[in-house]
């Protein structure tokens, strides 16, 4: 197996140097134009010399539109319309969800446009294409002769109207990829040509000022040229290049190189998560999981207005963000009346051990199980596991394991010498075991951990990430620190988390309820067991 190269350290921070880089579709002529739908959950994909666009989903690879005028780039725009380049006829054209299609650029000073190539829509809906001449070209679009004497770069403003040229006539010679950097103040357009990336400063006006070098000499003894190109969340730009994609960080620096079988045309983030970086890579689809995900687009967030989707970008709870209201117990939850897609979720139970919260137990003392039983959390617990199984929901046990001496947890933590000096969670030991009722059952899965949240030094994202799941309900204990760490480090990881606060307990009711009422707010949808098994229903 051949592992990526990382040309400074920081880029193992970005992909794992040996994350498989997996192949969905094969067969196909040449391959471009990916571009994942936030809340359909699936990729297109274009072939310009099959003349045919693609759509992949868990289901496989089937065909959606043939001809397709040879398309190439696509994205959306933040009312989820796409917006595609089109070889054959030389335009860019925006396809509407019920069907429309309207012509939003196809002329400059009364000549054709080249070929229009790529394409990225500012937050504000201003558009910007890049215009070579290769869908004039024999293959990859229609031969026909050149009516512009020159390949541009283009802006369309956000209220429509004709392409405005940002670049000097003859300054590229065949501009293709471009992205914006995370602040939208940059724009990086690459040459096929001149193997190189350049940065322009972005305007007030949306116009481009004078544009530098950012990066040079994207050649090398493997097929492969500047071609698609996408910026990541830091402000890394990922270009595809020879024998793969070439990865500079927002200095100009390489810092690596993910290499692909085949030579690659164009990327693009998706996923549940956007952590799925898709290469359409000549006669293939491939996939590899990354560290990193994608700036943040207009189109990421259009799924928070789409029927179905809630206020709150991408979360997907019924047809607004949650109204809060306030229980018996003084816990702020959100109102009933949303909906949770089973097919998305799955159930953590975590840390509900005899050591934690049983009398008897290594913690018993700290009062947890008298908390435990305060919110009947075991019983509830368990009610909400067996619904759970019962819609298809996976259900998974987080337990903390050590070995006897706690060999490799580090003593850092109050709660981790706390752990060594009680003797607690010991593998094998009645205190490491799952509370009555909540073993494992056939078809659950098990991922054990040494740290507070589950996320860390853990196997469950990849569970998360075979299942498809990014919908995350997290019960348990202890309420302030497992359950809080762990449904702040989904969040951040761009998974949505969903806490019932009568499956979760910890020392005492005021610890629990300043977690769920203050921390826990602004990172998930504290809610209770009754409403996840309405919403999940």
């Amino acid at each position: 197996m051949t592992t990526h190269l990382a040309v400074q350290p920081g880029f193992a921070d970005l992909i794992d140097l040996w994350a498989p880089v997996r192949q969905l579709g094969t067969g196909f002529e040449f391959c471009e134009g990916p571009i994942w739908h936030p809340s359909e959950q699936h990729l297109l994909f274009s072939d310009m010399p099959g003349d045919v666009r693609r759509r992949w989903d868990r289901n496989g690879v089937r065909e959606v539109r043939r001809p397709a005028n040879k398309c190439n780039g696509m994205t959306y725009d933040a009312a989820l319309n796409l917006i595609v380049c089109e070889h054959a006829t030389s335009s860019l054209v925006r396809e509407r969800p019920d069907g429309q299609r309207e012509v939003i650029a196809s002329h400059f000073e009364g000549m054709e446009l080249n070929s229009p190539n790529d394409v990225v829509v500012k937050s504000d809906g201003a558009i910007y294409f890049s215009d070579p001449w290769y869908g004039r070209m024999p293959v990859f679009g229609v031969e026909r002769p050149r009516q512009l004497g020159f390949q541009g770069v283009y802006r369309i403003p956000p209220d429509g109207g004709a392409p405005q040229l940002l670049v000097d006539r003859y300054l590229f010679d065949q501009p293709n990829g471009l992205c914006f950097c995370p602040s939208e103040d940059r724009l990086f357009v690459n040459d096929t040509v001149q193997h190189n990336i350049r940065v322009f400063e972005i305007k007030p006006d949306g116009r481009l000022g004078p544009g530098r070098i950012f990066a040079s000499g994207i050649v090398g003894p493997e097929p492969g040229v500047p071609d698609g190109m996408k910026c990541d969340a830091q402000g890394n730009i990922w270009v595809a290049g020879p024998g793969g994609v070439f990865v500079y960080s927002i200095k100009g620096e390489l810092i690596g190189k993910l290499r692909v079988p085949e030579l690659v045309g164009n990327l693009t983030w998706g996923g549940p998560d956007w952590r799925t970086l898709f290469l359409t890579a000549s006669h293939s689809l491939y996939a590899v999981e990354t560290k990193i995900g994608p700036r943040l687009e207009p189109y990421m967030k259009a799924a928070a207005q789409q029927p179905g989707r809630s206020a709150t970008a991408e979360r997907p709870l019924g047809d607004a963000s949650p109204a809060a209201s306030v229980s018996a117990n003084g816990t702020k939850k959100a109102a009933s009346g949303y909906r949770l897609d089973p097919s998305r979720c799955a159930l953590i139970i975590q840390d509900m051990q005899n050591d934690v919260v049983m009398d008897g137990g290594a913690f018993a003392e700290s009062g947890s199980p008298g908390h435990c039983k305060q919110q009947n959390a075991i019983a509830n617990g368990t009610r909400l596991a067996q619904a759970a199984r019962a819609r298809g929901i996976p259900v998974i046990h987080v337990w903390f394991i050590v070995e006897a001496g706690t060999p490799g947890v580090t003593m850092n933590a109050p709660l981790f010498e706390g752990l060594a000096d009680a003797k607690a969670l010991v593998r094998g030991s009645w205190g490491a075991a799952p509370v009555p009722g909540l073993e494992a059952q056939g078809g659950d899965h098990i991922v054990e951990k040494q740290r507070m949240s589950a996320w860390e030094g853990t196997r469950l994202e990849t569970v998360l990430k075979a299942l498809g799941r990014d919908i995350v309900i997290v019960t348990g204990a202890w309420t302030n620190m497992s359950i809080e760490h762990t449904a702040r480090t989904g969040a951040d990881k761009g998974y949505f988390m969903v806490v019932p606060e009568d499956a979760c307990s910890t020392m005492n009711a005021e610890w629990h309820t300043a977690s769920v009422n203050y921390a826990m707010q602004n990172v998930c949808v504290v809610t209770d067991v009754e409403a996840v098994i309405a919403a999940t229903a």
